[in-house]
């Protein structure tokens, strides 16, 4: 599956910083501390609806990521997929009348344009399900091997005895692991199960549902052995970052680090498991499910997608916060009073800038921290301070190559 364009990133003097971030299964703020190539791993959509806050606020904060390893001197292995086949895409489709691949290739190619038009960083490798059900069949059988699957009807399921680790990544209760399989598509009360925890790693085939050949008869995939063996496939185990929105902690990423444990017999199966908050609307979580969404392609539409961009990056990727109107409409007065900054013939000298946003970013991307940076020195430029003709120049690329805004 083809990817979307790279924007170019503007050189900036010296070398970044080593980044640190939040580890969920550490329950700390760690280094990261990458080879020459840093690895990572983030879950994308299930194309069934437009691409809306919640999926951008996820996506900019390993934007966030991507760039600072690359300004610390680290080319970066960025895999994603696409969920281009699951329960949600196929009752959309049924509803809407549509056939499923259609819908499929028509939400990934406007996800694909939000994503250039924010100027998020492209993955190396975007990986459609149905292009690899192969590769996760053949997991699903080493799984098999292992002794770690059972089958009821012909589905396939994980047993979560079977993992030593098993719940090492959210640090959950079993008690919350249960509350949330059931609200997060799991079906702890399944008969014949041997545990509620138990998960589904292949599907055997439906009436009137897409289906490939597999060991285990036609079927499709379960939805987290998926990213499992696309990351195992793409990036091996131990890479440096596994990443998501933070309701992905439980069940996906907790079941998937099973998965490629006992599939390959090494842990972690991320060095750092990272997650982004959750945007909300009217007091409730922005989701596809309550229908209370905020789309990107219409805010784009609207406004700079330098704002949007600008109005994602004043919160802590971590934080969960709510959207209101009004944000659009101040990061369009910062974009602009930015602009207008860089656009003068002089200013202050822009080094601390460079290094105070290089410092914030490296510091659990700060990202509210770094664009105080640059508020305090276009205040002063405009102000006619200053006469460093290079300063307008520079502020210009921190903001283009750590921030990822155009000015």
């Amino acid at each position: 599956m083809r990817s979307w364009p790279a924007p170019e990133i503007a050189p900036l003097p010296g070398a970044g910083l080593p980044l640190r971030l939040y580890d969920t299964s550490s329950r700390e703020v760690r280094p990261t501390s990458p080879g020459p190539t840093a690895r990572m791993y983030v879950c994308g959509i299930t194309p069934y609806d437009a691409t809306h806050l919640g999926h951008a606020n996820t996506y900019l904060a390993f934007d966030l990521v991507n760039r600072v390893w690359r300004d610390a001197g680290h080319e970066v292995h960025y895999t994603q997929n696409a969920t281009d086949v699951d329960d949600p895409l196929l009752e959309r489709a049924e509803r809407d009348g549509v056939d499923w691949r259609e819908l499929a290739g028509r939400e990934i190619d406007l996800f694909r344009a939000d994503m250039e038009a924010l100027r998020v960083l492209p993955p190396r490798d975007y990986v459609g399900v149905t292009e690899v059900v192969g590769q996760v069949a053949e997991l699903i059988e080493r799984l098999k091997d292992k002794g770690a699957t059972y089958e009821i009807g012909g589905d396939v399921y994980f047993s979560s005895a079977a993992a030593p680790k098993f719940g090492a990544v959210s640090g959950y209760t079993e008690r919350r692991m249960l509350e949330l399989f059931a609200e997060r598509g799991g079906d702890p009360d399944r008969e014949g199960k041997r545990h509620p925890l138990d998960w589904l790693l292949w599907r055997a085939e439906r009436p009137g549902e897409p289906s490939w050949p597999s060991a285990f008869g036609p079927g499709r995939p379960g939805w987290h052995v998926e990213c499992t063996a696309i990351a195992l496939a793409r990036l091996g185990t131990g890479f440096d970052v596994s990443g998501g929105g933070s309701d992905l902690i439980f069940p996906h990423h907790e079941m998937g680090a099973s998965e490629g444990h006992v599939a390959t017999g090494e842990w972690p199966f991320a060095r750092a498991y990272v997650h982004a908050g959750m945007v909300g609307l009217d007091g409730e979580k922005m989701s596809k499910s309550r229908g209370n969404l905020v789309f990107v392609s219409r805010l784009r539409a609207e406004h700079d997608p330098m704002a949007v961009r600008l109005a994602l990056l004043a919160h802590h990727y971590r934080s969960d916060w709510e959207w209101t109107a009004g944000q659009v409409g101040e990061a369009t007065e910062r974009l602009a009073r930015w602009r207008a900054a860089v656009n003068l013939a002089s200013g202050p000298d822009a080094t601390p800038v460079l290094r105070e946003v290089r410092e914030r970013l490296a510091d659990d991307l700060d990202a509210p921290g770094a664009l105080a940076a640059v508020d305090a020195w276009a205040a002063r430029a405009s102000a006619g301070e200053g006469a460093d003709t290079s300063a307008p120049g520079l502020v210009r690329a921190v903001a283009d190559s750590l921030l990822g805004v155009r000015l």
